[in-house]
């Protein structure tokens, strides 16, 4: 199938489901075409008491707390901000900004971690007109510099002095106005000649007494559906980030999509997981992203609750769940598989514990083949059938012994997972959905505002990602894609083209990119190219086969889906990271980072003494016969040319802080080949 005939869209089998046709008919209050801000103040004020936001005490010197504005939290532990306290905030806070001069369509910054006060100066900003523009809290001073000079911000809002000194080693190179500090900073840094300082704290203040509704309301009035709303910038993981202009109209339809997907619909049965006023989430990945960023209006939508963790770091996270108990959790495919791997991790010091681990994992997954075996699609099953009496014994047996213990690590009342950012693989997917676990899967990119699909809950499908959105049209084109890519499919595959009222207009500044980007159409609704390589199955659900970049093609014309092949490498039990290369080469090979935890758990298990150092563990030649064995056993689930057949140990995990991977854990692959170019040609030295 190629991009100029034939189109996958309105008529597939889906469309026959009796939960698809509730989807596209549903209708609420909910659904309409007003902006983000007006849709964010109108349901926070219909949600009034509930709970909207949860913070930690003891982690930040907030100057909101010093203001006022927020309570101080307990040390290590949360207290929370109603959603009329959160209204009541960042509508002042937008007064506080308008007194700095921030006008309607004016650009400006947030430079921070994901935390309470990013969401807050982000309501803020979007009700007084301004375009929030995102940079990541990871960023250098020089790619600070870029996110913010791109776009002509005037002004950025700032997490601590630290970002606050990054900022201002390039701010003679910037035309800011303003800075916003979140923190409490240094006096010397107040009062500054070259560009006005100020702390968030201040700025509410401000607001506080320049507060009037009537103006107020004349700001949400004054923005229009297809005004800007904010510039998202891609990770740049093939050149320089591009700005990707969403407007109101973008995400507002996502929004739609979502709820009509993932809502409290009344025709849903009871049991079933829902996005609603008792969601409670806890929020780690980059607000800067847009995955997230989308993560908090669908919540606030819904009048659920955001808790923000304290940080990534494992042992912290452990700490947020277990006091924030939340019932839904948005993530990326790594961090499931680093949960996972932690619970065998556990185990794995008792042969007893890992067998009992495992049968537990089989009876998980034999419940869920039940319920994909059941004439109703397999989320209706499980809210509303039971296994066979012998089954459900076993799976009482096994959630006491194992389930239990994972589902009380992540808090105990987690009832299901948004993963996006990446694909899952199937055999992991399918024992997180058979431990209770359910994992829907989400597809997108930052120009589709940002979601193409999610898997239904009524029926998510192992290995799938779901069909579209409704609104939004697919099709393939197969152009640059091998045959052997094409070939055992029983869709139609090639990189994946979609249109739909949440798709973007292009990138900022950048209209040779833009034109790239899109192929036109003969009824002018031009289609938007993804770069990903895709099948559109027969049942109208889309399944992820990779990146067309990262498509290795290899000598001999074939091509290879790196990422299909690292997944199966990465799950492993010896190895953490995995890339494979092989452009313009007769094989595929593979630069390996392994799991030294788990090589060290095998060590003191069989009794193996080894080096302390990973640089010297990493040379060590047991640790790379077991490195070896792990891809050997992967290497059993592909075709003769996409195997790997020689690799190179790398003693250091590839970390966003050493610019490898984005901030949302993708591998930036070009940085990671200039770093071990030297390895790479090691696979290849005897050709």
């Amino acid at each position: 199938m190629t991009a100029d005939n034939d189109t996958a869209s309105a008529e597939e089998p889906y469309d026959e489901e009796d939960w698809y046709r509730a989807e596209v008919e549903y209708d609420d209050d909910v659904v309409g075409d007003d902006t983000v801000p007006e849709l964010v103040d109108r349901r926070t004020a219909e949600h009034d008491d509930g709970v909207a936001q949860m913070y930690k005490g003891g982690v930040y010197d907030r100057t909101l707390v010093d203001a006022g504005a927020v309570e101080e939290a307990p040390d290590g532990d949360f207290t929370s901000l109603s959603y009329d306290e959160m209204r009541d905030v960042y509508r002042r806070l937008a007064f506080g900004f308008d007194e700095l001069g921030v006008e309607r369509g004016d650009r400006v910054g947030i430079f921070s971690d994901t935390r309470l006060e990013w969401a807050l100066s982000d309501f803020a900003l979007l009700s007084r007109g301004a375009v929030v523009t995102t940079v990541y809290a990871s960023s250098s001073p020089p790619q600070a510099r870029y996110l913010l000079d791109n776009p002509d911000a005037s002004g950025v809002v700032v997490e601590n002095q630290e970002i606050l000194e990054r900022v201002l080693e390039v701010e003679e190179e910037l035309s800011l106005e303003f800075i916003v500090v979140i923190d409490q900073i240094d006096d010397e840094h107040l009062g500054r000649d070259d560009v006005d300082v100020h702390t968030l704290g201040d700025v509410y203040e401000t607001g506080v007494e320049k507060h009037d509704n009537e103006t107020f309301d004349g700001w949400l009035d004054g923005t229009a559906s297809d005004d800007l709303c904010t510039l998202i910038y891609t990770s740049g993981t093939t050149g320089p980030p591009k700005g990707v202009e969403i407007r109101h109209e973008n995400f507002r339809s996502c929004l739609n999509q979502m709820w009509k997907r993932v809502g409290p619909r009344p025709d849903k049965p009871e049991g079933m997981p829902v996005v609603d006023e008792e969601m409670r989430v806890l929020s780690f990945l980059p607000l800067a992203h847009a995955f997230e960023r989308f993560v908090h209006l669908a919540l606030v939508t819904a009048g659920a609750t955001v808790a923000y963790a304290e940080s990534t770091e494992p042992e912290a996270l452990r700490e947020d769940m277990r006091l924030v108990k939340p019932k839904g959790i948005a993530t990326v495919p790594r961090l499931l598989e680093k949960i996972y791997g932690s619970a065998v991790e556990e185990v794995s010091d008792s042969p007893v514990k890992r067998r009992v681990f495992d049968w537990a994992v089989g009876v998980g997954q034999d419940v869920w083949r039940f319920y994909e075996s059941c004439e109703e699609p397999t989320g209706v099953a499980r809210a509303t059938r039971d296994p066979p009496p012998f089954l459900r014994a076993k799976y009482r047996l096994a959630d006491a012994l194992v389930y239990s213990r994972i589902r009380d690590a992540l808090g105990g009342e987690v009832g299901a997972f948004l993963s996006a950012g990446g694909s899952l693989s199937e055999e992991l997917a399918r024992t997180y959905q058979g431990i209770d676990l359910p994992v829907y899967e989400g597809y997108g990119m930052t120009e589709t505002s940002p979601v193409i699909s999610i898997s239904p809950p009524e029926d998510p499908k192992v290995g799938k990602l779901g069909p579209p959105l409704c609104d939004m049209e697919v099709k393939v084109d197969e152009t640059h894609v091998g045959d052997e890519v094409l070939e055992g499919r029983d869709g139609d595959v090639g990189e994946l083209l979609v249109r739909g009222p949440n798709v973007v207009e292009g990138y900022w500044k950048m209209p040779e990119k833009t034109d790239e980007a899109f192929e036109e159409a003969e009824d002018g609704d031009d289609w938007f190219r993804t770069g990903d390589v895709v099948e559109i199955c027969p049942d109208g659900y889309l399944r992820f086969v990779d990146r067309v970049k990262n498509l290795v093609v290899l000598s001999t014309g074939k091509n290879v889906p790196a990422e299909r092949v690292e997944e199966a490498v990465e799950e492993t039990e010896f190895v953490e990271q995995c890339m494979v290369v092989g452009d313009g080469r007769k094989f595929v090979g593979a630069l390996v980072v392994p799991d030294f935890e788990s090589v060290r758990s095998w060590a003191d298990e069989e009794g193996v003494e080894l080096p302390d150092e990973d640089d010297a563990l990493a040379e060590d030649g047991r640790v790379h016969g077991l490195v070896e064995d792990a891809v050997e056993e992967a290497n059993s689930g592909f075709e003769e040319h996409e195997r790997v057949k020689r690799l190179e140990v790398v003693a250091e995990e590839w970390t966003q802080e050493d610019d490898l991977m984005t901030p949302t854990m993708k591998k930036k692959r070009h940085r990671i080949k200039e770093v071990h170019a030297d390895e790479i040609e090691s696979v290849y030295e005897d050709g």
